[in-house]
């Protein structure tokens, strides 16, 4: 019996302290404010994840630029080793 009216004092006290803090945050419109941060969080949910698919779209054109440019350079280099020509192979061995 007294642990029952313990546990009931202790959550009327905890009660009590939120809805002060509550009242002391969010004044006559606290109901609002909480739906009100309800969509500021989805939005900053919406927010992260955009920038986040930005941020890999980015990489991936990243990779694929320097992939690219790394396949044009092999190319020129061997454009080059085919103009000017390799030391001509004598058929003696």
């Amino acid at each position: 019996m007294v642990r029952d009216y313990d546990s009931q004092l202790l959550e009327s006290v905890a009660v009590r302290r939120r809805r002060t803090r509550d009242a002391l945050l969010f004044g006559a419109q606290r109901v609002r404010r909480t739906a009100d941060e309800r969509l500021g969080k989805v939005f900053a949910g919406i927010v992260i994840a955009a920038v986040l698919c930005a941020g890999c779209v980015g990489w991936s054109f990243l990779q694929h630029t320097l992939a690219k440019q790394e396949a044009e350079q092999q190319k020129q280099q061997q454009r080059q080793e085919q103009q000017y020509g390799q030391p001509a192979k004598s058929g003696k061995h």
